[in-house]
């Protein structure tokens, strides 16, 4: 146990507020954090709860969310995470279909909780507060026959007494993890305690055979939610290890500063964020005037051929990092030795302008709930990696099954098929759906939906998505995310929804432009507007267009594969409108239905 080996290292840290602003990080111990798990564990127990129940836990990350779900391991329960950014319809659904008992909660979240009632009583009776609760919540819970607490109160029902930790097996569920789904309600994802531990010792294998082990010294800023596995298992991996944990508040908009302050030597990504992070690094550059800027791009040119050349990362050229890079590393805390970016492709680009300018190393991993989040990560200083999810970590079996419909042949020349997956780290099965399980485990297999194209170098490079086809009226087969994929490589771009279907020979797009290259290119075509307006021209539409066709025409894409038409939202695809999963998949359905009106102008004027 970690709190045997690291009594007195930090463990989890919030920032205090000090009349009103935030100030340093202020820390526990894994001894004290120990000893409030023991003291939650205790009351949970003494209400009744025991082994084999489902306790929820929903909310923002924080201590009190990595103290719940410690609690829950001690003593046998199954955590099930709430997803924070779907709303109380999936909230209801969760609670009814694990039949979630006890439910720990942030306290802005009770309200939203609330809501999920009188339906959610048929099964939740216990609510614990992160925080505070008013006698008005607790009445009005009341009446539906749930006890409401505030952690503090609820540390106290425990108090005096001590229940004993169940003996665990390996093949016991800790966790009930549902996916958001693309389409339908959410699934239940059985993870056995023997999937969290394989995970934690392939990626200590991982990390220990590239030289770059975690150790007690390490700082996590925890920000992704710790309802995804992503997080998940990261933060169980830094636990295992003695290492910190530092939560941020909350806004995406103060990122920055708690970045500035925890100063991580880790640093977890979805593209989102890296995207973010480049598309303000190249305004940046871009407003530096042009000796900064001659300077950055000789610099950038420089670095980038050695890297290309083969050479780590701080031997490329260290005085590049030290006189031109070492302000972005600084925007990242200074301590940055390594960025993980996961749960979505990130675009070959980026990926290479932070391998350049970030000064550390730069990996891109591929997993899913189901493979308890770790299948394949690329490998440091390998650039011939750049675009691809690396070979499989340790503990995994992986093989490529052909897809005849899609013309993928897993034992051609250059292997493509459905990545399939084996091995202790793969889920249980879905919850209450054994008939959805037996469509993705074959013979001990699990077949992700996701196709890949071994590499020369051992590396799989995620190309396509096996459900995610259809025919046009000519006949021919559409692999959309293949073609997604492709265009969305375009700088030009910074996301992409392509449409089509059996009734229409072309295929349609909804683009959200890059902000930077629009507005560039208006300027030099003499065109004025804000962005917004920018998006409605038709020159820029014909503009957009164009590029796309040259790159469809530099990927040697078949005619049938060309857009004939796009629409630009110069506001993002976001989960506001559920138009993304929290992963930030593309949910098609929703994509379609919001966008319908305009599908159908563009198909109407076009013809």
């Amino acid at each position: 146990m970690s709190v045997e080996k690291y009594p007195n290292n930090r463990m989890l840290g919030r920032r205090e507020i000090v009349d009103g602003k935030p100030g340093k990080y202020v820390w526990m111990s894994y001894k004290e954090v120990y000893d409030i798990v023991i003291k939650v564990g205790n009351s949970i127990r003494s209400i009744g709860v025991d082994v084999g129940d489902k306790c929820g836990i929903y909310g923002a990350n924080c201590p009190e969310w990595i103290i719940s779900m410690e609690a829950c391991n001690a003593h046998g329960l199954y955590c099930v995470p709430l997803y924070d950014t779907l709303g109380a319809g999936a909230v209801e659904f969760i609670i009814s279909h694990a039949e979630v008992t006890i439910a720990f909660v942030e306290e802005k979240k009770l309200p939203e909780l609330l809501k999920t009632f009188p339906n959610a009583s048929k099964y939740l009776k216990t609510i614990v507060s992160f925080g505070k609760v008013t006698p008005e919540q607790k009445k009005e819970l009341e009446e539906f026959g749930v006890v409401l607490y505030s952690w503090d109160e609820f540390l106290q029902l425990g108090s005096g007494k001590q229940f004993d930790l169940p003996v665990k097996k390996k093949e016991d569920i800790c966790t009930i993890m549902y996916t958001s789904g693309t389409t339908g309600d959410p699934k239940g994802v059985l993870i056995s305690n023997t999937s969290i531990v394989t995970l934690i010792a392939g990626v200590r294998r991982f990390l220990g055979s590239v030289d770059e082990s975690l150790n007690v010294d390490d700082v996590y800023l925890s920000y992704l939610p710790l309802a995804h596995i992503f997080d998940r298992v990261i933060e169980e991996c830094f636990i295992h290890h003695g290492a910190s944990i530092g939560f941020w508040r909350g806004d995406v908009k103060l990122l920055t500063e708690d970045i500035g302050e925890l100063k991580p030597t880790v640093f977890c990504a979805v593209p989102r964020v890296l995207d973010r992070i480049y598309s303000g690094l190249q305004q940046k550059i871009a407003a530096g005037g042009f000796l900064k800027s001659t300077l950055f791009n000789l610099a950038y040119a420089y670095k980038h051929h050695n890297l290309k050349k083969g050479r780590k990362h701080f031997e490329a050229s260290p005085l590049s990092d030290k006189v031109v890079f070492s302000k972005v590393k600084e925007g990242l805390g200074g301590r940055v030795r390594l960025i993980l970016s996961g749960a979505a492709p990130l675009a070959a680009h980026v990926e290479a302008f932070l391998r350049v300018v970030a000064c550390c190393h730069v990996l891109q991993g591929y997993g899913l709930t189901e493979t308890c989040a770790g299948t394949f990560v690329s490998l440091p200083n390998r650039y011939d990696m750049l675009g691809t999810v690396g070979p499989p970590v340790p503990n995994v079996d992986v093989c490529l099954e052909s897809v005849p419909e899609m013309s993928y042949d897993a034992l051609s020349s250059t292997p493509r098929g459905e990545v399939c997956v084996r091995g202790d780290i793969l889920f249980s099965g879905y919850y209450k759906r054994e008939d959805l399980t037996k469509e993705v485990m074959i013979d001990g297999w699990f077949h992700t939906g996701d196709v890949g194209e071994w590499q020369p170098n051992g590396s799989l490079k995620i190309i396509d998505r096996k459900k995610n086809i259809f025919k046009l009226s000519q006949g021919e087969y559409v692999a959309v995310e293949n073609l997604e994929n492709i265009y969305g490589n375009n700088p030009i771009i910074d996301s992409i929804w392509i449409y089509g279907n059996s009734f229409e020979s072309f295929l349609v797009a909804v683009i959200n432009p890059n902000q930077r290259a629009v507005e560039q290119w208006a300027e030099v075509n003499g065109l004025s507007g804000d962005f917004a307006s920018l998006c409605e021209k038709p020159e820029v539409k014909e503009y957009i267009l164009r590029e796309l066709t040259k790159t469809g025409k530099e990927k040697k894409l078949k005619g049938f594969e060309f857009l004939k038409a796009v629409h630009l939202d110069p506001v993002p695809f976001d989960m506001e409108r559920d138009l993304l999963t929290p992963t930030f998949k593309k949910k098609r359905p929703q994509l379609l239905k919001y966008y319908k009106d305009v599908i159908d102008s563009m198909y109407k004027g076009t013809k």
